[in-house]
């Protein structure tokens, strides 16, 4: 009988791990079907725009954007020339180091480089360059309505992008960085554009740009450079920005060019993230719209610009602020949908030229 009784508890242990196995391999077989442990979309960071199918393609397939003039073209030149410009060249990729909150000669911007808007020092075609600003100034600018001289333009840049002041026309400092500015458009026509020149315009969206569409991208694809809150990474000398600061105290301030939705997004498609560029673009233009209004939807620096753009009817599309000649609205003129806007605008044009 103790024989029987032991048989049978072996025969029910048997029983009950037979039946622990054959859960354990349904478990896994489940597992292994529903890839094995690998992230699932619910658990990866949503994206407003499918990017999965996109394409990288060439922005401009032109054989002969601009390029900046050579060192044997620099090197031709009067030596004082020359180390004047290339002064002028050491300021713009390192503004910081002499006019941030820890520069040598002034302490009078917010600690940005012309270079961080400017990339490669005002060379990178699309990538916001100098190429046709000897060219092309000085020039009539609606935004003052005045006409403008270069040194104009770039105190601007001065008190808007670096949130600052500029160094005084005459100073040593300002003249170099004309005399480099001027340099490389030296081989532009005069009057013209070069292709490439400037900021990529980027094609209107059929809808509003939309910062809640632009938060989960800039997290995904932004925040390696220039962080979550914002404030980006400075260079190892703690004192100018390898990545610079988007938004908050030390970001560019309301009344930048970059506070423009068209010429932010443009900027970004042509250059962000980190390696793209006008050859090998990494977002969607969708992207490049969202991301640009999540940047300029955050809290920047104010700018008095109640003497910008005195005669109404010659305000940008995009200015972010009223009043305005049209019956748009602030929200609209700032996040678009922007092609009504520009149609209307230049429907008024067209008759005022007839008039």
């Amino acid at each position: 009988m103790e024989d029987f009784d032991k048989l049978r508890k072996n025969v029910r242990s048997l029983i009950y791990l037979v039946i622990l196995l054959t859960v354990a391999a349904v478990l896994l077989i489940v597992f292994f079907m529903n890839g094995g442990g690998k992230k699932t979309q619910t658990d990866v960071l949503p994206s407003a725009v499918d990017s999965s199918q996109f394409k990288s393609v060439s922005l401009d397939d032109a054989t002969d954007l601009w390029m900046p003039p050579s060192e044997d073209v620099l090197q031709k030149l009067e030596k004082e020339k020359v180390e004047q410009i290339n002064y002028g060249k050491e300021i713009i990729a390192n503004t910081a180091k002499y006019f941030g909150p820890q520069g040598s000669i002034s302490k009078i911007t917010n600690g940005m480089n012309c270079q961080n808007c400017h990339l490669e020092a005002g060379t990178k075609p699309y990538g916001n360059n100098y190429s046709a600003v000897y060219t092309t100034y000085p020039k009539y600018r609606p935004r003052s309505g005045k006409i403008e001289d270069i040194y104009k333009r770039v105190t601007d840049c001065f008190e808007r992008s670096l949130n600052g002041k500029a160094p005084a026309k005459g100073s040593k400092e300002m003249e170099a960085i004309v005399s480099y500015i001027n340099f490389l458009g030296t081989n532009v026509q005069e009057g013209k554009h070069a292709k490439g020149s400037g900021i990529y315009e980027l094609n209107f969206l059929d809808r509003a740009a939309d910062p809640s569409k632009g938060k989960p991208i800039y997290l995904a694809k932004c925040v390696s450079c220039h962080k979550e809150d914002g404030s980006g990474i400075k260079s190892e000398d703690k004192i100018t920005y390898q990545y610079p600061p988007l938004w908050g105290a030390n970001a560019y301030n309301t009344g930048a060019g970059l506070y423009r939705l068209s010429r932010f997004a443009g900027y970004i498609k042509a250059n962000m993230p980190f390696g793209a560029s006008y050859q090998a673009p990494q977002l969607t233009d969708e992207e490049a719209w969202d991301i640009a209004a999540y940047v300029n939807s955050m809290p920047h620096p104010s700018k008095d610009i109640s003497k910008d753009w005195p005669k109404i009817e010659e305000k940008i599309f995009d200015h972010p602020f009223g009043p305005y000649a049209d019956g748009f609205s602030e929200k609209q003129h700032k996040f678009g949908p922007f092609a009504a806007i520009k149609k209307l605008q230049k429907t008024v044009k067209q008759n005022a030229g007839r008039g």
